[in-house]
Parts: structure tokens; C-alpha cells; sequence
């Protein structure tokens, strides 16, 4: 009996380890989203069943469903909820001192993983966006006040700036929660921070936004409060958005050869639908050549090559 002869005309690429993390946290994504919904539309429920008193009538007690939606939620009557990744954090980091501070900002920035393959859709899904050379921070506004933070949590600079809560002028107004939080890196050449992404905007978080809507809300945003004008006295370093390409032919070429105003550090790429996370994420990868860094290799204060390199 002749042996089975059957065989595909092709072999199915084998899919890589990041490439699987990518899906793998696309997919817990959605899965917080729709947690989120549902948390929405249980509550929505459970109010909308009760039936308001009256000075007229007395209190009832809660109906059943109540209870059991309290269940579902994993909530009691008389004790919040537990807070989900970043909400009471934004909410209270402008707020924070000291080691208490430092602690804090130091595990906040959301840090990309070297590029080692092509992602899948990457034309479609993915943004690039040509890197800065210089100091990654976190840039607060608050009070009146501005202060940028470094990866460690250390302070960088305390100075004054056109964003909202930003510097103490005779003609400020808002809420005291309209502070911002900004992903930027300081390029010492020009003294100027980069944004490269937008963590918080007076009061509002932006950790469960896309990618999309984020770079869209601080292209539109940054500029309406004259933080992107020169230095002047109430704002002491001039800040600057980055041209953010979709990731096609064209768009790749534009951020790899076209001249910008400051030093490139490699290639930022962002996946679209990609939230704001701290630590390392494979929605976030960065590349580097002789081509477009001048830092392709890390190196030691000796001058030697490390066993592991770093992205920062």
C-alpha cells in the first residue's frame, strides 16, 4: 500500500513569541473594555430599579437585585470599588512628595520592547514616529506649577509653563484637578520637551484611550495653551509635538530620512489600539541603525558593551 502522499503547498509562518504577547495584550484589552462596560451597565441597572423616596414616604430597603449586582461587581454597600490600573494614581500623583513621588513615577512610563520581527498589519495598524535623543520623563502640571521626572522618579527640572495649571499668573482659573501628565523626552540642544504621548489632560485620564484617539487629542490639544510658543516668563522650556506617520511605505520613509530639529534616536512604532500601560509593552517597539541613532549599541561608563542591552 503506498504511502499517504498528502501534503500542504505551503508551511503556516510560524508565529514569533512577541508577535503572540502582541495579540495576547490586544486581547486582555478588550477584555478590560468589556469588563468595564458591563460594570457600567450593571450599576446603570441597579439604580434605575430603585425607586427614590420623598419627603413624603419613608426609606425602603434595598431591593434584591441590588445586592446581587453588588455581587457581581465584587463591591460592598459602604466600600469603593477597587481602583482600576492608573485611575486613582493619576488622580492623586500630582499630589505626591518626596520618596513617595519618586516611587511612583518611577514605575509609570510605558517603555518600548526592541523590534525583532514585522508585525503583523503593520501598514494598517501601526503608527511611526522618528525618536528623540535625550531624557525620557514624565512632565507634571499642577498648582501652578510644572515639574519633569525622570525614569528613576528623580526630579529634573521645577519651572513654570503654558500648560493648564502650569504656572501661577494673575489670570489663572480652572478646577485644582486640571493637571497634566505628559510623556515627553528633553532634548538638551534645543532645551525643549518632545511629547511623544499624553497620559493625562486637565483632570482627564487618558490610560484606557487608544493610541489614535491620544496622539489626535495632544496634536489638538498641546498647542491651544501656547506651551508650544518660545520661552517666555511664566513659561520656561517651549514644548513640541512629533510627526506621527502611519506606518505604510511612505510614512516609514518620511520618519526615517526626512531632517528634523532635533537629534533622532531610532524609530518609535505604536500599535494603534494600544493603551497606556506602564513597563514594557510589545505594542510599543522602538528600532535603531547607524542610519538613524547615533546610540545603536548601549555602553557602559567604561565604555564597554553590556551582556544585555537596554531600551529606554
Amino acid at each position: 500500500m503506498a504511502p499517504h502522499d498528502i501534503r500542504r503547498p505551503f508551511k503556516r509562518p510560524a508565529i514569533s513569541d512577541q508577535q503572540r504577547r502582541r495579540e495576547l495584550s490586544l486581547q486582555r484589552q478588550a477584555q478590560q473594555r468589556r469588563d468595564a462596560q458591563q460594570q457600567v451597565r450593571c450599576l446603570a441597572s441597579s439604580v434605575l430599579s430603585l425607586q427614590f423616596p420623598t419627603h413624603e414616604t419613608e426609606l425602603e430597603p434595598l431591593p434584591e437585585s441590588f445586592h446581587e449586582h453588588e455581587a457581581q461587581l465584587g463591591t460592598k454597600p459602604e466600600e469603593e470599588s477597587e481602583p482600576r490600573s492608573g485611575d486613582l494614581d493619576v488622580r492623586q500623583a500630582s499630589k505626591l512628595r518626596g520618596a513617595e513621588a519618586r516611587k511612583w513615577f518611577a514605575r509609570q512610563l510605558m517603555l518600548p520592547e526592541w523590534m525583532i520581527d514585522v508585525p503583523d498589519r503593520l501598514s494598517e495598524d501601526w503608527y511611526v514616529l522618528a525618536r528623540p535623543a535625550g531624557k525620557r520623563c514624565f512632565v507634571v502640571s499642577s498648582n501652578g506649577t510644572t515639574v519633569s521626572r525622570l525614569r528613576n522618579g528623580s526630579i529634573l527640572h521645577h519651572f513654570p509653563s503654558a500648560l493648564p495649571a502650569g504656572a501661577r499668573t494673575r489670570d489663572v482659573s480652572g478646577s485644582v484637578q486640571s493637571y497634566c501628565i505628559l510623556d515627553c523626552i528633553f532634548h538638551e540642544l534645543d532645551q525643549t520637551y518632545y511629547v511623544i504621548d499624553m497620559v493625562c489632560w486637565r483632570g482627564y485620564s487618558l490610560y484606557d484611550c487608544t493610541a489614535e484617539f491620544r496622539f489626535f487629542w495632544l496634536n489638538s490639544k498641546l498647542a491651544e495653551t501656547g506651551a508650544c510658543d518660545p520661552p517666555s516668563r511664566y513659561h520656561k522650556f517651549r514644548f513640541s509635538t512629533i510627526p506621527v506617520y502611519n506606518c505604510d511605505q511612505s510614512g516609514f520613509y518620511e520618519a526615517y530620512t526626512v531632517a528634523v530639529p532635533y537629534v533622532k534616536d531610532g524609530l518609535l512604532f505604536y500599535n494603534k489600539h494600544a493603551h497606556y500601560q506602564s513597563g514594557n509593552t510589545p505594542l510599543v517597539l522602538v528600532w535603531k541603525d547607524e542610519n538613524c541613532s547615533q546610540y545603536v549599541i548601549d555602553t557602559d561608563n567604561k565604555g564597554q558593551i553590556p551582556t544585555q542591552q537596554q531600551v529606554s
